[in-house]
């Protein structure tokens, strides 16, 4: 019986095999960017990649996402492996996309990569058949939280429900059968080293909003008009003054945009339109916030004598993570990068769909380095794909080794050791209770 350093040496060696095509894989995606519920070329690329491995895809799951088991040889625990596939809108990007403006601003091709490194290795024979349980190979679409638009007209068609992709593929019941859950993304910031273990992530919930007047000639009546413009600038002062209520710990984070400021200059503007998130570390200070949102947008309305409709997207909630699946992959990323090259950050302020993923189960969300620039931005890109994707990949292999060998009893005492926040369907009933459409009259 091979030990778990065994496997792992073998795990290394396949995927050190595989380095030049798993590279390719990353630039292949990285030249042909793809927006959320839009990844059509990247999901048909993962399904041949996992039936090339002698599993059975399943495909359109959530409009785009793929899914491929592998089953060890004893009963065990369910490891979700996953990867994302879509990326931003980034026009000035070095890869964009010259008529979309799609870029990888955010390592998501990296992410597909290394999670079809570790497939490789964790599918070939010397390792899989000295694994419990099974390990469930998630290609997941939409986690960058763009295009509401387009993504609410998808769920006013029936399409989706949810605007992210994990949340949609919960519903759809792809996480029923998965005990664990992890995945890893690039990191460009160098005091998060080489490879990152983080703890927490900001929840959000996403804001559509549109401010209604009356038009009136800017010029010669202007009294007979009431300026929506006014009532959404009123609103986002209302907004900031709030401020000073937010507290430190909590990392509430409030940025609407406007992203329509009237007709013409000539006249009063009679319809203006917003969009903001509201991000905080927690779900009560995140619920918090958004009331004092809401009356905020009210008052903007109410001072100028105008309406409002606000739209209440649930968003993603907080990010938790497990600290006995963080030391495994610590240890593992240890081994592949030197202790002293391993980081740590307590909180982030962005937000990702994981995050509900670990209200559900214990989940990891680490980082590894590899790229420069900022995130999301034109300057963000892949200069070590050795480290972002190769030993990327072997610390998901390793991590999934520890969790599932030896009859799965680490995995095993994880995944009983943490009770969820919440049932599947507590968490979708939450969910639906969130998302809410209201128009204020203020006369």
């Amino acid at each position: 019986m091979p030990s778990k350093e065994d496997l792992k040496r073998r795990a290394a060696e396949v995927i050190d095999s595989k380095a030049d095509e798993l590279t390719a894989i990353a630039k292949t995606i990285l030249k042909n960017p793809e927006p959320g519920f839009r990844e059509l070329k990247t999901a048909r690329l993962v399904a041949e990649q996992f039936a090339a491995l002698g599993m059975q895809p399943r495909s359109g799951m959530a409009v785009t996402g793929v899914r491929a088991d592998a089953s060890g040889t004893s009963p065990g625990p369910t490891l979700a492996i996953l990867g994302e596939m879509d990326s931003l809108i980034v026009s000035d990007h070095p890869h964009a996309d010259p008529d979309t403006g799609a870029a990888h601003a955010c390592g998501h091709h990296c992410q597909i990569a290394m999670m079809l490194g570790a497939a490789t290795a964790l599918t070939d024979s010397g390792v899989l058949d000295h694994l419990a349980g099974r390990i469930a190979f998630m290609a997941v679409p939409a986690e960058e939280y763009i295009e509401i638009e387009y993504r609410d007209g998808l769920r006013r068609a029936g399409k989706i429900e949810f605007l992210g992709g994990k949340p949609e593929m919960v519903r759809l019941g792809e996480f029923d059968d998965v005990h664990l859950a992890m995945m890893l993304h690039t990191t460009s910031n160098p005091a998060e080293k080489l490879m990152c273990i983080s703890n927490t992530n900001n929840g959000s919930v996403a804001k559509r909003i549109q401010f209604i007047g009356r038009a009136s000639h800017a010029g010669g009546a202007p009294h007979l008009g009431i300026n929506a413009l006014n009532a959404a600038m009123m609103a986002m002062t209302a907004i900031n003054f709030n401020r000073e209520t937010f507290r430190d710990e909590d990392s509430i984070r409030v940025h609407p945009i406007i992203t329509k400021g009237g007709e013409a200059v000539s006249a009063v503007p009679a319809d203006v339109r917003m969009e903001t998130f509201v991000r905080g570390r927690t779900i009560e200070a995140l619920m918090d916030a958004n009331k004092k949102v809401d009356r905020a947008l009210k008052a903007g309305a109410m001072a100028v004598g105008a309406q409002v409709k606000i739209q209440t997207i649930p968003g993603y909630l907080p990010l938790q993570q497990n600290k006995a699946m963080a030391e495994v992959f610590r240890a593992n990323a240890a081994v592949l990068v030197g202790e002293e090259n391993v980081g740590y950050v307590e909180h982030r302020g962005g937000s990702t769909d994981m995050g509900d993923i670990s209200h559900l189960m214990p989940v990891i969300h680490p980082y590894v380095g590899g790229a420069t620039g900022l995130g999301h931005g034109a300057n963000y890109v892949i200069e070590d794909y050795a480290l972002a994707v190769i030993k990327g990949a072997k610390a998901l292999a390793y991590t999934a080794i520890d969790l599932l060998g030896d009859d799965a009893s680490v995995g095993n005492n994880i995944a009983g050791g943490q009770r969820p926040d919440m049932s599947i369907r507590e968490y979708l009933k939450f969910m639906r209770d969130l998302a809410s459409e209201e128009t204020f009259k203020s006369d």
